[in-house]
């Protein structure tokens, strides 16, 4: 294995603290939070105390203002544990940046202690049954009334759907001004009118509580404006270069678990007389798994050290995505062929592993779309 030269010791102390705390809180459970759709609200605060939510924020607000090689670890280890049903990632790598980014003071200190210790769980609605990847389509309003915004609309697919006490609600202010009329805003789950549908039965990830929800006439207040009117649009542009660094991230550990624990399974199965892992086949699909595995985790590390130094731009992060989930999705394919008819059974951890996998090509953007921004980079 190459060295990755990103982490330093102190970071490897932290990553045996989080597989340590994965191992004795989450794999003992999973199977069940599976079966009931997701996981112990428990585990949150639990994680929060161990200082695994959200670990860059500030120390004024109660974090321990980390840079984003301790979220990047914790998403690696949830991945290599498979994990899926843990909405971590999206809480402290997608919703929470939008409030300490583009948050007001009063915000800041309302709400980050909260997400910080696990009391509170965000999510962010984004994607309507109209509108997935073009979030310049989203037809939920938010209309002002006096010094009040009313908010209409329907999101779906939403990750902590069912946990969330808070939600960053993508909205528009202005209909008529398209990209620029959408604006960003700050609803508590209690809010009259706000609804939560019920948890989404989904091929994989299984664990993770992914809701519709609802919004009939939900007043909130001017304050509940997340940033300036208008700019959502902007922010969500600003935001996505990281989203798709995370979902890079899981891809390759994903990938890289798979071929793991696959090489362990070839060298212990027989078939006609010897090892599976005897066989040129193998040993040919081992080796191209690995290679690739290989070169894609050098990018994905330069594509964290830009981000570190602020310069990972939404092209570079869109390859990012594009190539570590289109990979993640080969080599579990191929992984499972090799555990031939076991491969298909869901007590493997391989089944799940390819189950949960297949949204990686769809969600923060589809591979599609990132095709879309890399071809457009090239020629223009």
């Amino acid at each position: 294995m190459i060295p990755r030269t990103v982490y330093e010791p102190e970071h490897e102390l932290f990553r045996e603290s989080v597989r340590k705390f994965l191992e004795t809180e989450v794999e003992p459970y999973h199977q069940a939070w599976e079966k009931a759709g997701q996981v112990d609200k428990a585990l949150w605060q639990k994680a929060g105390a161990q200082g695994f939510l959200v670990p860059g924020a500030p120390e004024q607000y109660g974090g321990v203002g980390v840079d984003y090689r301790y979220n990047s670890i914790i998403n690696e280890e949830v991945a290599r544990g498979g994990h899926t049903g843990i909405g971590w990632s999206l809480h402290s790598d997608i919703s929470v940046p939008y409030i300490l980014n583009f948050g007001s003071e009063e915000q800041k200190e309302k709400y980050i202690p909260g997400c910080i210790s696990g009391e509170i769980v965000t999510a962010i609605a984004m994607t309507e049954p109209g509108a997935g990847s073009d979030l310049q389509g989203i037809k939920t309003t938010a209309i002002r009334d006096g010094d009040d915004f009313i908010i209409n609309g329907s999101k779906t697919f939403i990750t902590n759907g069912q946990h969330a006490d808070l939600v960053v609600v993508v909205a528009k202010t202005d209909p008529s001004k398209g990209a620029a009329g959408t604006s960003l805003f700050l609803v508590e789950a209690n809010t009259p009118g706000f609804e939560k549908g019920t948890n989404l039965d989904k091929l994989g990830m299984k664990a993770q509580d992914t809701s519709e929800l609802f919004f009939n006439d939900v007043r909130v207040p001017g304050n509940a404006l997340l940033g300036e009117e208008g700019k959502g649009f902007v922010y969500l542009m600003q935001e996505l270069p990281q989203e798709r660094l995370q979902i890079a991230e899981v891809g390759i550990a994903s990938a890289e678990t798979a071929l793991d624990y696959t090489t362990e399974y070839v060298s212990e199965r027989k078939a006609f007389g010897k090892s599976i892992a005897d066989f040129q086949n193998t040993q040919f699909k081992l080796a191209e798994m690995d290679t690739e595995i290989s070169v894609c985790r050098v990018f994905i590390d330069r594509c964290l050290e830009l981000h570190l130094d602020g310069k990972l731009d939404p092209v570079t992060a869109a390859k990012a995505k594009l190539h570590a989930t289109e990979l993640q999705g080969r080599v579990l394919d191929q992984c499972l062929q090799l555990h031939g008819g076991y491969g298909f059974m869901w007590e493997y951890p391989i089944a799940r592993a390819y189950a949960d996998s297949r949204v990686q090509r769809i969600y923060g953007g589809t591979s599609e779309v990132m095709k879309l921004i890399i071809g457009r980079s090239r020629l223009n």
